[in-house]
């Protein structure tokens, strides 16, 4: 199966479950792997036969304007949003991480990895 990626997409975003991460925000990093049949797109070169990153970029911001407590809760919405818009993908894998989390101690990030 062929895949398509996003990778190191960089959106600051309200996430998490201290009110002030909610307030000031946070940046978060998206990276996102599409399975799927790609071998029409291969054959034809038209971007009808394939999956529109610049669309899956759009649908990315959408949700993650949307303020959510858990990391789990934003990665689910985004994978639910894309297969609702693409049925024909066979699976969505997204790893998105919270760079520099309000934790005491250095972590550059915490991220949640889910695929469907």
């Amino acid at each position: 199966m062929e895949c398509i990626e996003l990778n190191k997409m960089i959106i600051h975003a309200y996430h998490g479950v201290m009110e002030q991460e909610r307030i000031v925000g946070n940046n978060y990093r998206i990276d996102i792997k599409i399975s799927l049949d790609l071998s029409k797109a291969i054959e034809s070169d038209h971007l009808d036969d394939t999956i529109n990153y610049a669309d899956i970029f759009s649908l990315v911001s959408e949700e993650m304007k949307i303020p959510s407590h858990l990391l789990e809760h934003v990665a689910g919405r985004i994978i639910r949003k894309i297969k609702q818009k693409y049925p024909s993908i066979a699976k969505v894998k997204i790893r998105l991480a919270k760079i520099h989390p309000p934790i005491t101690g250095e972590l550059h990030e915490a991220a949640v990895i889910i695929q469907k």
